[in-house]
């Protein structure tokens, strides 16, 4: 493509490919994708792009076709790769001049050059990284600012490199400009505070954002570019530099001046997670520096959100750190553990723990004025973010009380008396007049449940309950809901920790006035803690309340709107209906009559469509036989939610499949509806995903079921999709596929023989020729002994066919197969067959009833006992005969 006569026609192309109208967009996509491939192409698009004067969406558009390129073409083992001689010509022009002047494009411009640098650097283009370091010595401040962007893309990119050479590149590199990149730091820095003293807002925004990018490349040459960054005195003063830094308080370019101390504190936690024992020696200057910001005075008025986050990160991965403890054995500890741990023990004193201890809890824990208006205002929000909700994963209060979790197991003997102090002054009921107290309880409350576990030997939780907590549980003034949120929360922190099942009663009392509770968030606290309980409960206490509690629940479901408060309030009642099962079958009605309606109205939220699933899975397990009446509904949703066609089946699925399976497996009946589902399962069978087993399981479950209709309408196609797994499956794989043919003879011996007859005789065939894995053999031996059992004539049939492959008369092939069996086999399996048939599986009390296709699977059983009972006996003797077995088997 010559690239004066292209320019024209590129630059009308990409014109039209930025066009809002289809049928001018559409047939220019489909020129320029037919342009990738041809020699020149991005050569022009580089000098469309270098063009300032052009509209700023066609050079936009240059440059993604050009990145999209270097992905696609710049690789010399690619098909249609660039030429050696344009690909030499394209990495000139785009390091010619840094002066583009929209900062979108120029980021962009920036990762494209990374991106080639990433292939080439430093062998084929060793000019790139010098240019770039005089580049952004330069006076010009755009050319300066560009060039710095682009250097830190460059050094990202390469810092991302895994292979030991290029580690070792990137280490060159990093030993060879961290000089330059300190200084240049230090340079932006030192204008950027000049500028705050002289006034100069705009000038001194400009030198911020190159402070930034110049910190950014430090970060990343000084985490990834030292093997012994310890050894490198200038890495190690940049960090005490940082760590010892004050700040103060100014609105001048707050934003970019709080990105910038974010980012010096992401130097130190990237730092202190890659090099944790060079780091050793800035541990006292990073606890000191963090502590005094975060729980002390100095931060007062000065420290930002992230900014506390960050701090707590910092001293949370110190405390918790493994190479900074010495080893249970103290002879087995290494001199840096040591270190390590007598800076943390000599740093960590009592006064400055307790002040820490004091501090979070009174200060952090504490609920804020903007959480407290999101009650009032939006309670099913708050209570969603209280129990984890996506924006609170990253807010302050989870921060604050992974690191009150951390240090209060590592440092509980000091920890614990401040604490239980703390719960002492504020015993009895609080004034409702007093916010401050209220608040204060709170916070200690939700201490003393987040340290359950450390505080199991200090804390008499049953006498705290009946004492204390159950009469505040009982005061119901507006005011007091934030106690009687935080008490129900705090018991079920409790509840598998230290809490008799005697009081379990009266807790079901508290749950079912607290699931009536004016205040909504108050009661789907409760919800929880009711989940909680129930899973470490005995289901007899719980039975005399499930009729009242499971009505409420129901209430609550319907009351909520939002779909996170309905997941929560699904999934306590999945708990509930899966520790009942069949004791759910009187109180169902309601929920079976709302699920479609829930449904109907989740069209648009995934998530909450797998809550109902789930609940639907513990439904059917709980209505056994009587889920036939959901099928109107039920079957629907099963075909939706595995159809691999329909774009939901991403979400729905494993969640689908398991219904799926539980609906047969109930199932008194085959329908024509659940029959016509199964045309699903050959693009399921496809995938070869880590559902297959499920699948396997929904198979022999139709088999179970209706083995006549089911192998009629479906066998020849499953005939052939295993036909194609066995090609390219796992042992495992291969087992499952057999297990199905071995029980579809068993369930139909005629019917099941002539369906699966095409994939029978390569399991005569790995038995003569002695297939390798025992697993497979065993799986083997099992389908023939099945044929042999119940379709001999079948078998006899097969054996023929099989003896004219070998070119073997029929009984010299037969007597080959026997001694395989013989010697693969063992009468411990004969006899181990036959009590199979005979012992009557007895259910104890933890167990659940059979379900249908249990009933089905033991009339198979009695059914076929006693042609079991003959083919045992006479493989018995066979054995005898041929030797493998003594005569005190037959005693």
């Amino acid at each position: 493509m010559d690239i004066q006569s292209a320019s024209s026609v590129v630059l009308q192309a990409l014109t039209q490919a930025t066009s809002q109208d289809t049928a001018v967009l559409k047939p220019a996509e489909e020129q320029l994708r037919q342009w990738e491939t041809q020699p020149g192409f991005y050569s022009v698009l580089l000098s469309i792009f270098n063009n300032h004067l052009l509209d700023v969406n066609v050079r936009w558009l240059a440059v993604l076709y050009f990145k999209n390129g270097i992905d696609r073409y710049w690789r010399r083992v690619a098909p249609h790769a660039l030429s050696e001689e344009e690909k030499s010509s394209l990495r000139a022009g785009l390091i010619t001049n840094f002066n583009e002047p929209v900062n979108q494009i120029a980021t962009q411009i920036a990762v494209l050059i990374a991106k080639v640098a990433r292939l080439d650097c430093p062998r084929q283009w060793p000019e790139l990284i010098p240019i770039l370091l005089e580049s952004v010595k330069v006076q010009d401040s755009l050319q300066q600012h560009r060039a710095l962007l682009t250097f830190y893309h460059v050094t990202k990119t390469l810092a991302s490199k895994r292979l030991a050479t290029d580690r070792r590149l990137f280490q060159d590199l990093a030993s060879s400009i961290y000089s330059f990149a300190c200084s240049l730091w230090n340079h932006h820095t030192d204008t950027f505070l000049q500028q705050i003293c002289t006034g100069d807002q705009q000038a001194a925004l400009s030198s911020l954002e190159r402070t930034l990018l110049s910190l950014k490349v430090l970060r990343k040459l000084t985490v990834h570019g030292f093997i012994e960054p310890h050894n490198n005195m200038e890495v190690m003063s940049f960090h005490l530099l940082f760590a010892g830094r004050q700040f103060g308080p100014g609105s001048l370019c707050r934003e970019k001046l709080e990105k910038t101390i974010i980012l010096f504190t992401k130097v130190l936690l990237d730092f202190l997670e890659y090099h944790p024992w060079p780091f050793i020696p800035l541990i006292q200057r990073s606890l000191e520096f963090a502590v005094s910001y975060v729980f002390t005075e100095v931060g007062e008025g000065v420290v930002f959100e992230r900014f506390i986050v960050q701090c707590m990160n910092l001293i949370k991965m110190i405390v918790k750190n493994e190479a900074y403890k010495p080893a249970k054995n103290i002879e087995d500890s290494k001199p840096e553990n040591l270190e390590a741990h007598k800076i943390k023990t000599a740093f960590f004193t009592h006064q400055t723990l307790t002040e820490i201890g004091r501090r979070l809890v009174s200060k952090y824990f504490l609920l804020t004025e903007e959480e407290l208006n999101m009650w009032e205002e939006d309670p099913e929000s708050f209570a969603v973010e209280e129990t984890g909700g996506d924006s609170w994963k990253y807010s302050l209060r989870p921060c604050t009380e992974v690191l009150f979790l951390d240090i209060f197991h590592n440092y509980s003997q000091t920890l614990t008396p401040v604490l239980l102090e703390m719960v002492q002054n504020l015993q009895g009921p609080s004034n409702v007049e007093d916010p401050v107290q209220m608040l204060m309880k709170d916070a200690v409350y939700n201490a003393v449940g987040l340290a359950a576990y450390e505080l199991f030997d200090n804390v008499d939780f049953d006498q705290w309950f009946k004492n204390q907590l159950l009469g505040e549980l009982q005061i119901s003034h507006n005011r007091y809901k934030l106690i009687r949120r935080r008490v129900i929360w705090l018991i079920g922190q409790w509840i598998s920790v230290k809490f008799k099942p005697e009081l379990r009663p009266l807790l079901y009392e508290v749950i079912l006035s607290l699931m009536q509770d004016p205040d909504l968030v108050v009661r789907i606290e409760t919800a929880t803690t009711l989940k909680l309980d129930i899973l470490s409960s005995e289901t007899e206490q719980f039975l005399p309340y499930l009729e009242s509690i499971f009505s409420l629940l129901f209430q609550l479901l319907q009351q909520v709107n939002e779909c996170d408060t309905k997941m929560q309030v699904l999934h306590v009642i999945s708990c509930v209906i899966e520790r009942v099962s069949i004791q759910i079958r009187p109180y169902a009605g309601c929920l079976v009559q709302y699920l479609p309606i829930l449904w109907k109205q989740s069209e648009e939220h995934n998530m909450l469509r797998c809550a109902i699933l789930t609940t639907l899975i513990h439904l059917i397990q709980g209505l056994g036989a009587e889920s036939k009446n959901l099928y109107p509904f039920l079957l629907p949703v099963i075909q939706l939610s595995t159809d691999v066609s329909q774009p939901p089946h991403v979400y729905l699925l494993e969640d689908g499949l398991e219904l799926w399976l539980v609906t047969l497996e109930n199932s008194p009946a085959i329908t024509p509806e659940l029959l016509r589902i199964f045309q699903n399962m050959s693009a399921l069978l496809e995938l070869s995903s880590e559902n297959v087993r499920t699948c396997f399981q929904i198979i022999n479950a139709y088999i179970y079921l209706s083995a006549t209709d089911f192998l009629q309408n479906y066998a020849e196609a499953l005939c052939r999709s295993f036909c194609e797994l066995l090609r390219d499956i796992t042992t495992e794989g291969q087992v499952q596929v057999l297990k199905v043919v071995e029980i579809a003879i068993k369930v139909s011996p005629v019917l099941g023989s002539h369906m699966f007859q095409p994939l029978l005789p390569a399991v005569l065939r790995g038995i003569v020729e002695g297939e390798r894995y025992p697993v497979v053999m065993s799986t083997y031996l099992g389908v023939t002994g099945r044929i042999l059992l119940q379709n001999s004539g079948f078998f006899t049939s097969l054996l023929t066919q099989m003896a004219v492959e070998y070119n073997q008369e029929a009984d010299q092939l037969l007597g080959s197969m026997i001694e395989m069996w013989v010697d693969r086999s063992s009468y411990h399996i004969c006899i181990c067959m036959l009590m199979s048939h005979f012992e009557e599986p007895k259910l104890t009390d933890d167990e659940e009833p059979p379900t249908e296709q249990d009933k089905r699977r033991k009339l198979v059983i009695l059914t076929r006992r006693w042609q079991t009972v003959w083919f045992i006996v006479v493989f018995v003797f066979l054995l005898f005969f041929m030797g493998s077995v003594s005569p005190e088997v037959f005693r």
